[in-house]
């Protein structure tokens, strides 16, 4: 399922990093951090791949 918005995009971006160790879980803040959670790592890599073109900032839900 791709991102909706680049926010979303750079939020799993974020928890996919923290996923792998490459940050450390405490530094994420808001989304990220549930995300990382509760998301595995291959959504997360599909959420943090999505093509930020023509995206709009966020969604309002």
């Amino acid at each position: 399922m791709p991102a909706k918005s680049k926010a979303q995009q750079k939020a799993a971006g974020a928890a996919l990093a923290a996923k792998r160790g490459q940050t450390s879980k405490s530094r994420l803040k808001g989304a990220s951090k549930e995300m990382v959670d509760t998301m595995s790592e291959k959504q997360l890599e599909e959420f943090a791949s999505t093509k930020r073109k023509g995206k709009p900032e966020r969604v309002s839900h």
